[in-house]
């Protein structure tokens, strides 16, 4: 396994586009902690955002997953710029002339794919935990590690997304098609979830059968923080509304986003095994 990761990060760094967008990409996830630098004054009213709560602990597992999640779609590109180069630069067969079997080859870009999931979730886990132990007004160990299934939950939904982009590479070919059905099948997903709730199911029903679909399935993993921060939640008490939401990491969402990566690795294979390269 690691001969053919070896081989899967030398294609990769001597492409140079992929290695400008992985350095972009954990640079943006460094970057961060630039939000504890924002604070302005108007006239009486000082805004500094890491005295509000952000990156107090364990809040900051929740906050730090989610934002940071957005910027996956660095590593996406890069995931199907993979396949697309395989394909047209004929590496692909070469390597399978070279004594690579199918096989072989998926369980290498799948490989990647848990390097890439993992390392973004090690290099947040670490920046969180810096930023955390500079700014939280919390410093007890059981208060720091607790809400740790955040951390588990980001490093599944970077899994099972990177696991669908890996898919659509190997199914359209090319890179800029397969990034076009990434943004169509999230349009589908919002329609679907519009139709369902205007002619079939109430919101909470249109909620839970949207929460088998990939990408929505996905999303669901860590909830929004913001409504969770306590200056939001006193706010809303000032003016008389209560936020009563379910933040935490659900083990059966787990399970369905890791369904959807088992069932995407199996395709990208069997599409493979199909094909006459």
């Amino acid at each position: 396994m690691v001969r053919l990761l070896q081989i899967e990060f030398i294609k990769l760094w001597n492409n140079r586009a992929s290695k400008i967008l992985i350095i972009s990409y954990f640079t943006l996830l460094t970057s961060i902690a630039l939000i504890a630098a924002i604070k302005f004054d108007i006239g009486p009213i000082k805004f500094h955002l890491a005295e509000i709560g952000i990156f107090n602990f364990p809040y900051i597992w929740h906050f730090n997953t989610f934002v940071t999640a957005f910027f996956k779609l660095f590593l996406a590109i890069v995931i199907v710029s993979m396949m697309a180069n395989e394909y047209s630069n004929k590496t692909i067969k070469q390597n399978l002339i070279d004594g690579l079997s199918k096989k072989e080859f998926i369980l290498s870009k799948f490989l990647t794919v848990v390097s890439f999931a993992l390392i973004s979730t090690l290099f947040v886990f670490v920046v969180s935990l810096i930023l955390g132990s500079i700014y939280s007004d919390y410093d007890e160990l059981s208060i720091v590690f607790s809400d740790l299934e955040f951390v588990a939950a980001f490093f599944v939904k970077l899994l099972g997304f990177f696991s669908f982009c890996l898919f659509l590479g190997i199914l359209v070919k090319r890179s800029a098609f397969s990034l076009g059905f990434l943004v169509i099948w999230q349009i589908v997903e919002g329609i679907t979830t519009g139709l369902l709730r205007w002619k079939l199911f109430d919101k909470d029903t249109t909620e839970m059968v949207m929460g088998f679909f990939p990408l929505q399935s996905m999303y669901n993993l860590i909830k929004e923080p913001i409504t969770r921060l306590e200056a939001v939640q006193t706010v809303a008490d000032q003016v008389g509304e209560e936020i009563i939401l379910d933040y935490q990491v659900q083990w059966h969402e787990i399970l369905i986003v890791l369904g959807w990566t088992a069932i995407f690795i199996y395709l990208s294979y069997a599409l493979l095994k199909k094909r006459d390269l």
